[in-house]
């Protein structure tokens, strides 16, 4: 099934089932109001949702209303966690290759990861504000997905079934922030705003073979003012399937329930595949003419991230957010209680 949540002026939204073609949605009423409640009793919970979606995918559901994905908030608008990896180590090989720099042999069996703000995600159509274009505003274009409850000592193996929802996501960066902050020695703090979401987030089995081995196998696809810029693969480099990515934050805690789990910037070794994020293409110039040529974001620019089926259908609706400064004097959005 495919869920999403609703603007309704709330922190949480209200939770809708939406189609599996995205044309049509139906309020979740009656059987649970957020998402969160949902992955708190899934066992309970979640057949009924089913239930909902096949009557809606059958035009039978006796509320349903057309799909907006203006109206959406993040699926999940805030998380107990967001842990986002570097799952990609091509990617990691590149920046390190542009700055002269090798690349620890640790990075190919343990994950990098860092905790991103959970509080306060964006939805898949609000503006990325940023306060300055000097920040270095850079799109990354990452696949995620939700968990169920994961203890503490879980496989990797094992981890791969805790996962509950896939999604979209751009975990926007500030590259200028970036060097000072990774200078302190404590990581991406002040460097990464909120992170965008997909319109709608979607379970396992709606993805068929396109899920294996805990990868999505699917192109992503990164769209920049208007120009397609990345058409990338998101399983076969997949240096850490998502089991793998799970099970190291367990190694030393448990998982809870809700919980985001990202894969980093989607990379491939074929340069022809485009870019996932500018950083990498920045990195390509440098290594090919000694300097980077392609500046980073500037207000008014726009980025689209999308994956398909193989039948050309949208799976998870589309990324699509225009960057705009930030209004001083005033919170940028006032979610009031």
């Amino acid at each position: 099934m495919k869920l999403s949540t609703y603007k309704d002026g709330s922190r949480d939204g209200q939770l809708v089932v939406v189609s599996r073609d995205l044309s049509t949605a139906h309020y979740a009423t009656g059987i649970a109001s957020k998402l969160q409640q949902v992955l708190d009793d899934w066992n309970f919970i979640s057949p009924q949702l089913q239930d909902l979606y096949e009557t809606l995918n059958n035009g039978k559901a006796r509320h349903a209303f057309p799909f907006e994905p203006t109206q959406c908030m993040a699926p999940l608008p805030r998380a107990y966690q967001w842990a986002d990896g570097s799952a990609f180590i091509n990617h990691v090989e590149l920046v390190r290759k542009a700055r002269n720099s090798e690349v620890p042999d640790t990075f190919y069996t343990d994950p990098l990861m860092y905790q991103g703000g959970s509080d306060d995600f964006i939805g898949p159509r609000d503006d990325v504000v940023v306060a300055s274009e000097a920040f270095g505003i850079d799109f990354e274009a990452e696949i995620a997905v939700i968990t169920a409850d994961v203890g503490m000592g879980t496989t990797p193996e094992q981890a791969i079934d805790s996962v509950r929802l896939v999604m979209l996501a751009n975990d926007v960066s500030l590259r200028n922030l970036i060097p000072a902050e990774l200078a302190k020695g404590f990581g991406f703090f002040q460097s990464k705003p909120a992170t965008a979401f997909s319109p709608v987030a979607v379970t396992i089995d709606e993805l068929g073979d396109a899920w294996q081995g805990g990868r999505l196998h699917m192109t992503l696809q990164s769209t920049w003012n208007g120009r397609k810029v990345g058409m990338c693969e998101a399983g076969l480099e997949m240096t850490f399937h998502f089991g793998q990515l799970i099970a190291h934050i367990c190694k030393t805690r448990n998982v809870r329930a809700g919980s985001i789990i990202g894969s980093g910037t989607v990379s491939n070794k074929d340069w022809t595949h485009g870019y996932s994020c500018i950083a990498e293409k920045r990195a390509i110039e440098t290594i090919e003419g000694g300097k980077p040529v392609t500046e980073f974001m500037k207000f008014g620019d726009t980025i689209r991230i999308e994956a398909k089926a193989k039948d050309g259908q949208s799976v998870f609706g589309a990324i699509e957010q225009k960057v705009v400064a930030l209004q001083t004097g005033r919170p940028s959005r006032d979610i009031s209680s």
